[in-house]
């Protein structure tokens, strides 16, 4: 039990730090890659969610 207790205290603080990070990115004007069955996702500044990746990743 104490076991999982630790588990799940670890669990809420790094989805803490996940989104902490998400939302600067987001402020600094640096999208949010997610993948969803090998299919890849931008995460626009603007709170778009796009398959087109971003001009300022293309080389």
């Amino acid at each position: 039990m104490k076991d999982l207790k630790l588990e799940m205290d670890i669990l809420k603080i790094a989805s803490k730090a996940v989104k902490e990070a998400q939302r600067k990115s987001l402020e600094n004007g640096v999208a949010n890659v997610y993948a969803k069955n090998g299919t890849i996702y931008f995460q626009l500044p603007d709170g778009t969610i796009t398959q087109q990746m971003p001009k300022e990743y293309i080389r």
